[in-house]
């Protein structure tokens, strides 16, 4: 009696410990999670090992749930840009109209034509026309037409745009028969687009593979972007180039989040790569 007293007594201290261990792991996650959505970072994951079956189910939803979120986010934020590009574009093309015309009339006057006042013309002209290209830019953003979706062979259109590259060093995993539910036109762009960045941050090789059932990999061994430059990447007209207009991603992501999918910047690149995006997408069903 005294042995099994013992022994119930053992069994109740391990299951004890275990039950107080296993609630100071939930407390943990609970804490890391909310640290993450402090921060903005909805791409959290924890893992569902070792876990009960409710608490199992619990975490794959608060998974699924940050991505949700994350998405979420990034649509808002690009239509809060898009609202507040509008409305300055359109100040700017009121303003310079008739800058641009006085000036330009000016220009060609005989009176003008050599004098010192010419130099200073030729400024304010070349200036108001610098402004109208950047309301031309900006209408390349907001005037998307409605996307066409249809079922695509991605390993197909990937191949089509590696022969628009062929100075490139390709590598593509990705097989045959991969089929998304994309516009045709907005995806390859998308992907030329990120192709270019890619050559004209030098780079030689591209990594093209399915990350996941809904994700397509997209890295380069180009020159690595700067961490202060990774949270303003997607801000319309955010560049570093001289010549740049900073709508290429801001555009690209825009025309992945009218197809149901998104772009994004993966923080840990691999494969010998300095730089790489992530673009979601639905598989199409069979």
């Amino acid at each position: 009696m005294m042995t099994l007293s013992i022994i119930i007594g053992v069994v109740v201290i391990v299951v004890g410990l275990w039950f107080t261990r296993h609630q100071r792991k939930l407390r943990l996650r609970a804490h890391l999670m909310q640290e993450a959505i402090r921060n903005r970072d909805f791409t959290f994951r924890m893992p569902t090992n070792n876990m009960f079956s409710g608490e199992r189910a619990m975490q794959e939803t608060l998974n699924q749930l940050g991505e949700t979120i994350r998405q979420q986010v990034n649509q808002n934020e690009v239509e809060s840009w898009e609202r507040l590009t509008r409305v300055l574009t359109h100040e700017i093309m009121n303003a310079t109209a008739p800058i641009t015309s006085i000036s330009q009339s000016l220009l060609i006057r005989p009176d003008v034509k050599g004098t010192p006042l010419e130099d200073g013309i030729k400024a304010i002209f070349e200036t108001s026309q610098h402004l109208n290209r950047f309301v031309v830019n900006y209408r390349k953003i907001s005037e998307l037409e409605k996307p066409v979706l249809a079922k695509i062979n991605l390993r197909s259109m990937i191949d089509d745009v590696s022969r628009t590259y062929p100075q490139l060093s390709w590598e593509i995993n990705i097989p045959s028969d991969t089929m998304v539910l994309a516009d045709a036109g907005m995806l390859k762009q998308v992907l030329i687009n990120l192709v270019k960045n890619a050559t004209e941050a030098n780079a030689k090789r591209i990594l093209v593979e399915t990350d996941t059932s809904t994700t397509l990999y997209i890295g380069n061994d180009g020159l690595p972007i700067p961490a202060e430059n990774r949270q303003s990447l997607f801000v319309p007209f955010f560049t570093t180039k001289q010549s740049g207009s900073g709508i290429g991603l801001s555009l690209s992501r825009r025309m992945m989040i009218q197809q149901g999918g998104m772009l994004d910047l993966d923080e840990t690149p691999r494969h010998g790569c300095h730089a790489a995006f992530l673009l979601t997408f639905s598989v199409s069903e069979e």
